[in-house]
């Protein structure tokens, strides 16, 4: 679907959507070549809309890799959502570090940002312009407009469709504004467009309006399994619920178990089946390899037309160096960063050794402590994410810049371990089913079996970790179960060698500053 985009309704809808305090957003072209009523007059125009909106999640501006950026003030390759949605959750823990000085990235893992921080100021940024995008695109599809623009029924049912579509990507981004900052700007397709200041949502209201978006659209959106790949169904909605209502006590400080495992088991039950094989699921060709009746909801990537230096060249590029070899990981080169920290290592028996098939560690000429952050050997490298086919194949991209591999942003094996969390909270459910889920993952990687008596919250925190690391879940499950702040200690956090505890109030990342000076009705999160 992303290759459908074109030029013309690119330059539409990059023209102005952020709320502006410039008058002139109110002035028409001189022709009428980019209006809504020109742009809107081919019923294909709907489909090449909704297509920028997933891309969002996979490029960072009209021209890749780069050179026409949707955001200004951080290299393009930073400013990606992905790529600084996956620093948001794991640079902050004890599953990833970066060797690099680039501005303030090494505060992340210090876990000593401030609001003046650009990566989190960028993450912000891009997540506002990716709601203002979809309110866009919900102003522009109504029936009413639809009607009088004179499509046929059929396209109409189509394009209600794609409304589905694009309401849960806008949940989806306001559940990364709920879970990250908290109390951000609000902005619907009901506000205007042009110059005013918006208003402050609480963070309990806003958690109320994701759940209203996901429940409302949960019948009107395609069915589980049953969409193009790469795009939102009925399982992607209630697997974006069920991780709502498991961190409902974080958000709003009522517990929403039963509701989570309720979830969790309509995702069960949707017809998805774990691959086969744990690292297909990682591969260059995990959208056709088997891995993809696992994956859930998809952030699609293609060598050869979504290239970004953000998403996974950054995720597979940046965990390569050392005695590693670029080729094996289907890249050109390897950028030396990314490594983790031993407190993962020790999560797997025996370590690096583990014969868990899911301990993907590279560990010839690195050392499992890390002395230095800034050298790559320092830590054991992961060889999870790979540009390469079950074949051995690179993909797409002769260069080895730009990947195919695909980030599974959802996937079934979270959903197994959502149940048996919710399960031990209270939220009902079956012993034995939440069991069976568990060991049906360990099966599969060659991990022993686990009795009842095994299965704890604690196990379930470790778990997830061994499951889904660098999957970008780390930072929510760490906040969920009081470890990420005041509690947790892993290497280098708080900016000392055997880690340190931090402040409670980091469990929320600080409203950037450069919001709060420009926005008068915006409050800072408490502590910064």
């Amino acid at each position: 679907m992303l290759k459908t985009l074109k030029p013309f309704l690119i330059l539409f809808i990059s023209a102005g959507f952020f709320w502006s305090c410039e008058d002139d957003l109110d002035l028409q072209p001189e022709d009428n070549r980019l209006t809504a009523e020109t742009t809107f007059e081919d019923p294909e125009s709907y489909k090449q809309f909704l297509a920028k909106l997933y891309a969002g999640l996979a490029v960072s501006g009209q021209e890749g890799p780069a050179g026409d950026p949707d955001l200004i003030g951080l290299d393009e390759g930073f400013s990606q959502y992905l790529r600084l949605y996956w620093s948001m959750q794991e640079l902050t823990t004890d599953e990833a570090v970066i060797g690099w000085n680039d501005g303030t990235i090494q505060d992340l893992h210090a876990q000593n940002w401030t609001a003046g921080n650009e990566f989190i100021r960028t993450m912000y940024s891009r997540i506002m312009y990716q709601v203002a995008l979809t309110n866009e695109f919900l102003r522009q599809s109504t029936p009413e407009l639809l009607e009088s623009r004179g499509l046929a029924s059929e396209e109409r049912e189509n394009v209600a469709r794609y409304r589905a579509e694009a309401r849960f990507l806008r949940a989806l981004h306001y559940y990364h504004a709920l879970d990250l900052f908290g109390n951000v700007p609000f902005v619907t397709e009901e506000d205007p467009v042009g110059a005013f200041l918006p208003q402050q949502i609480q963070r309990p209201e806003l958690y109320d309006f994701v759940e209203s978006e996901l429940l409302a659209i949960e019948n009107d959106i395609v069915a589980a399994n049953s969409n193009e790949y790469g795009r939102a169904d009925q399982a992607a909605v209630w697997m974006l619920l069920s991780k709502l209502y498991l961190n409902a006590e974080v958000y709003t400080g009522e517990g929403r178990y039963a509701d989570a495992l309720n979830y969790s088991e309509k995702v069960i039950n949707a017809n998805y089946t774990l691959a086969d094989n744990y690292q297909n699921l990682f591969l260059a060709d995990n959208d056709s390899n088997g891995a993809q009746t696992e994956v859930i909801f998809p952030i699609a990537f293609d060598g050869q037309q979504t290239q970004s230096y953000g998403g996974m060249a950054f995720i597979i590029h940046a965990a390569v160096g050392g005695d590693m070899e670029p080729e094996d990981f289907g890249v050109s080169s390897g950028w030396a960063g990314l490594r983790t920290t031993a407190a993962l290592v020790d999560k797997f028996p025996n370590g690096a050794e583990s014969e868990d098939e899911r301990a993907l560690f590279f560990t010839e000429g690195q050392t499992k402590e890390i002395d230095e952050i800034s050298s790559f050997n320092d830590g054991f490298a992961i060889a999870k994410f790979k540009n390469v086919t079950v074949d051995g194949e690179w993909g797409s991209d002769d260069t080895g810049e730009f990947p195919d591999t695909d980030f599974p942003m959802f996937r079934l094996a979270d959903a197994y371990l959502m149940y048996a969390e919710a399960h031990l909270r209270g939220g009902g459910g079956s012993q034995s089913a939440a069991l069976g889920y568990v060991n049906e993952l360990r099966e599969r990687v060659d991990a022993d079996q686990i009795g009842g008596s095994d299965l704890s919250l604690d196990f379930i925190l470790d778990e997830r970790a061994r499951e889904l690391y660098w999957e970008a879940h780390r930072r929510t499950d760490l906040i969920r179960f009081n470890q990420f702040t005041e509690n947790g200690i892993w290497p280098w956090k708080g900016d000392v060698p055997q880690g340190a505890t931090t402040q409670s109030y980091r469990d929320l990342m600080p409203i950037p500053a450069s919001d709060l000076g420009v926005n008068t009705n915006l409050e800072q999160n408490p502590g910064y």
